[in-house]
Parts: C-alpha cells; sequence; structure tokens
C-alpha cells in the first residue's frame, strides 16, 4: 500500500471543530485487502464502539471484517474509484461489540495506486432506519385495515345472498325429512340438510371476523368462544393434517368480554401455532384446554402445540410491536401485540412459555365475571303449546320458497297463514286484517322490515310486539342498532323451522 501522512491542523480552531464534531469523520487509505487510518475523530469511535484512549490509527471501520456483506464493500470501493465521490451511501457495518449498525456516509476518494485516499463524514442512522421500517409495517396495517373494511361491507351483502338461498335449502329439507321417506331418500336429504348448515356456519364466521364493530361486551362462555373459533379454521385444519384435541372443562364461570375480541385473540393463537407446526413438520396436534382457578377466581385458556418452540430470547420479545421471527412479507409483528392489548384490556393477561423442540403454550387468563354455568345432564325438550284455533299469522318474504316453506310449517302446527311478498303488501294485508304473530324479512325491495316496523309503530303500536325478524344480514351496524331499538324477537338466517314455529308460539302465548 502506498504511504501517505496526514496534513498537519496548525488551526486550533479547526482543530477543535474536528475533535468536537457529532459526526464520524475518517482520513485513510482503503485498498481491497487492507487499511490505514491517518485520522479518526471521537465520534466515530464511539459509532464503530472503540474506547476513546484507543488510538486513530487502530479505528479502521472499512476493514473488510467491519462489513456485515463483504460484496457490498467491493461495490462502495468501486463507486469511489468510478465516481470520486458518494452522498448520503448506506452501509451496513458491524459495530466492535459485533451488533451491526446502518452507517451513512459521505465521502470522496482519490487513487493512490490499488488503494484509496478516502476522506468520510459518517452518521449513525440505526434509529431512523428502524423508525422508517416501523412506519412503513403501520402504513402496511393502515391498509390492511381499510381492506378489511371494505371486506366487511362486502360480506354483509354477501351473507345475505348466500343465507336467503342456505335459508331456503335448510328450510325446505327440514320439511321434507319430517315425512315418510325411503332409507336413501332420508340419507340424502340428511346429507344436503347438513351440508348447508356447514355452509352457513362458514358465513357466519366470515362475516363475523371481517366486520368492523363496536365494543360490545357481554357475559361469555369461553368454551363456546374456543368451539366456534375451531369451527372457523376446522377444513385448513383438516386439509394439513392438523390434529385438534379439545380439554375443556365443563361449568366454567363466564367472563365479562367482547366475544369477538376474544376470537380475534384465538385465531392468532391458533394460526400462529399452525405456521409453526407446519413449518417444521408438515403436520401438528393442537391442544387446547380450559380450567377455571377458583384461588384467583380467573378462567385460563391454553393453546399448545408440538412445533419447534421458542428460543428463550424470542420469548422475551414475543409480544413486542412489529417483532416478528417470520419472513419479509410473511407477517407484520402485530399479532400477538394485540391479542396483548385485548387481554390486558378485559383485565387479564396473556403468557407463553416453551422449551426448544418442545413445542409452545401460550395461556390467556381473564377474570371470571359471572355465575358458574351448571353443565347439563340431558337438554330437555321445550314445551310444545297448542295453537287456538284461529291464530292467524302473516309471513313477509321476497323469496318466495323460503316463505312458502315457513307459512306450511306454520299451518302445520296449526297457524291460519297468509303471505306477503315484501312490506308493501305487508302493510296493505295488516290494513285489512288483524294477526297475531307476524314473521317478517329485514331486507326487502320496495318496503323492507325496518320501514314495515316504523309504519306499524305509528299505525299499530300493539303489533310491533308480534313481530318477529328474519335476516341473513346480522353484522350490519343499522341492522344491530335496529333490531336492539325495536325490541323485537328475531332469528338469523338460516333457521330451524321448529324455532320459527317455537317463536312464533312463544309470542302468541
Amino acid at each position: 500500500m502506498t504511504d501517505a501522512r496526514l496534513p498537519t491542523l496548525q488551526d486550533d480552531a479547526f482543530l477543535h471543530l474536528f475533535e468536537g464534531l457529532r459526526e464520524g469523520v475518517y482520513i485513510g487509505l482503503v485498498a481491497p485487502d487492507s487499511t490505514a487510518t491517518l485520522a479518526a475523530n471521537p465520534y466515530l469511535r464511539l459509532i464503530v464502539g472503540w474506547a476513546e484512549d484507543v488510538p486513530a490509527s487502530q479505528v479502521r471501520p472499512f476493514d473488510v471484517d467491519r462489513f456485515v456483506d463483504p460484496l457490498a464493500r467491493d461495490e462502495f470501493l468501486a463507486q469511489l474509484r468510478r465516481d470520486g465521490a458518494v452522498h448520503d451511501h448506506l452501509l451496513r457495518l458491524r459495530r466492535v461489540d459485533g451488533t451491526a449498525a446502518w452507517i451513512e456516509v459521505t465521502a470522496r476518494a482519490e487513487p493512490l495506486g490499488d488503494a484509496l485516499r478516502l476522506e468520510a463524514v459518517m452518521r449513525d442512522v440505526t434509529e431512523r432506519k428502524k423508525l422508517e421500517g416501523q412506519s412503513r409495517d403501520v402504513f402496511h396495517q393502515l391498509s390492511q385495515a381499510e381492506k378489511l373494511a371494505a371486506l366487511g361491507q362486502t360480506m354483509s351483502g354477501v351473507a345475505h345472498e348466500l343465507n336467503n338461498p342456505l335459508a331456503t335449502i335448510l328450510a325446505c329439507a327440514e320439511r321434507l325429512v319430517g315425512r315418510r321417506l325411503d332409507d336413501l331418500t332420508r340419507r340424502d336429504l340428511e346429507a344436503i340438510h347438513n351440508a348447508a348448515e356447514r355452509a352457513s356456519r362458514i358465513v357466519r364466521n366470515l362475516q363475523t371476523f371481517a366486520r368492523k364493530r363496536h365494543t360490545t361486551r357481554t357475559m361469555v362462555d369461553v368454551n363456546h368462544v374456543v368451539r366456534d373459533t375451531l369451527a372457523l379454521r376446522a377444513y385448513e385444519q383438516q386439509v394439513a393434517n392438523v390434529v385438534i384435541i379439545e380439554a375443556l372443562a365443563a361449568g366454567l364461570p363466564q367472563v365479562f368480554a367482547d366475544p369477538h375480541q376474544l376470537q380475534q385473540v384465538l385465531l392468532n393463537l391458533v394460526i400462529n401455532a399452525e405456521h409453526a407446526m407446519l413449518g417444521t413438520n408438515g403436520r401438528g396436534c393442537l391442544i387446547l384446554r380450559s380450567w377455571h382457578e377458583p384461588e384467583r377466581d380467573a378462567v385460563l385458556l391454553e393453546v399448545g402445540d408440538d412445533g419447534p418452540g421458542i428460543p428463550k430470547d424470542v420469548q422475551a420479545r414475543i409480544f413486542d410491536p412489529f417483532f416478528t421471527t417470520k419472513a419479509v412479507g410473511k407477517g407484520t409483528g402485530l399479532g400477538l401485540t394485540v391479542a396483548y392489548a385485548i387481554a390486558q384490556e378485559h383485565g387479564g393477561r396473556i403468557s407463553v412459555s416453551s422449551v426448544p423442540g418442545g413445542g409452545a403454550s401460550f395461556v390467556l387468563e381473564l377474570p371470571a365475571g359471572g355465575t358458574h354455568v351448571r353443565a347439563p345432564e340431558s337438554p330437555a325438550a321445550p314445551a310444545i303449546t297448542d295453537v287456538p284455533v284461529g291464530t292467524r299469522a302473516l309471513v313477509v318474504e321476497d323469496e318466495q320458497a323460503l316463505g312458502d316453506a315457513v307459512a306450511d310449517a306454520m299451518r302445520d302446527a296449526g297457524f291460519e297463514v297468509d303471505r306477503a311478498a315484501d312490506g308493501e303488501e305487508a302493510i296493505q294485508r295488516t290494513q285489512a286484517r288483524a294477526y297475531d304473530v307476524i314473521v317478517c324479512d329485514l331486507k326487502m325491495p320496495r318496503v323492507d322490515g325496518m320501514a314495515f316496523f316504523d309504519h306499524l309503530l305509528a299505525t299499530a303500536p300493539a303489533l310491533t310486539k308480534r313481530l318477529i325478524f328474519v335476516t341473513g344480514d346480522v353484522a350490519g351496524t343499522e341492522a344491530e342498532a335496529f333490531l336492539a331499538r325495536s325490541g323485537c324477537r328475531w332469528l338469523a338466517k338460516p333457521f330451524r323451522l321448529r324455532d320459527v314455529v317455537r317463536t312464533a308460539r312463544e309470542v302468541i302465548a
């Protein structure tokens, strides 16, 4: 390497500036396989982690072993040799303690044989890069939130459109199963009925998960949330060879919580466990266990897996915002942070335990907020109330096949039934005749169920107490707010015909 000397700094003011500058200053010779430092100010020592008493000649930030990526050093030197200077060039360098840092370099260079005489100003921008990365993640989350909001609006309409034909299939299948049939026909009808019920559960779960809701807390059975969540993941788990073991304690106290937020927590835990197991073994076993701890009066829910486990250093940061062990683009590092926040908002907590190679276990703890639920020994059959002769019912439904099936079921139960295709026809019928009970769809063309209710409230308020709404769109806040305001009984589509008949009997009773 060609020798060179640092020009003598005669000006005391310049020397004071050089020593006190809050940016790293480097002057030296940099060759493909070696470096020699001519000058390095104290702040450069701080950036790269050398002690203050280390001689400047030993402060060599451009040595090959200081670069996280040696190829980046070759490209950096090639650009300097080609252009003579770089501005705000980012390098990933290793500090003396081995940690990596983002260093922004502005430099000029003069060729000296196989080396470059390099004069550089260096800035540590590690924190800035971290904040930029977090900002990108936040932007991604906001973008995802907007997409979910749009998805929620779309799903509300889709659910209504799907639940109407599903309700018709279920209602017709239920009526046919009640008739005298040969074994083969009965088996096929039951298969149709079961498949339609499964489809309706999928639609309701997607609608519940995708929609944007206000937080609404009520008394919740944690075991019900577990089963509803597993139903949402049932198909994916089946095709991915994930075995589910439920160890849910009977008679748990209820908790005062938002069931949709609890489902969000559980989905995060379950999906993370699935990814860990499938990424390592291509299959897995997921254990969900619930129990009550009387000493703390808390309900606990454990999600355990047989995946690769979580290292100790990762466990310490696993609930931190933006922390993720997944590949770029595979995770934002906010799922467990949100789960942790929801647990805290409910007065509970969430914890993790794991042994590398021995799987992982997440435990959600929530304060008990209600009475213990007694596990029923056997469900009692509902009492059958005879319908008085001459009891009049009006079925208002724009889906003709569904409306006819409901009307036929009510006639079989002893009601005298009229049909209306929408709210406008229903208004005409209620003006011409008195009814003991009205089964009405909520969403219809021309005059919908809400407008029909408002008309009755103004003209025949007593009749609003005899209304039963049926709807395939319970996700929208407008529908929820209306049903709460009206105080009317309602059933979600698709429903069982026997539930409609039972509810109608309760109304006339």
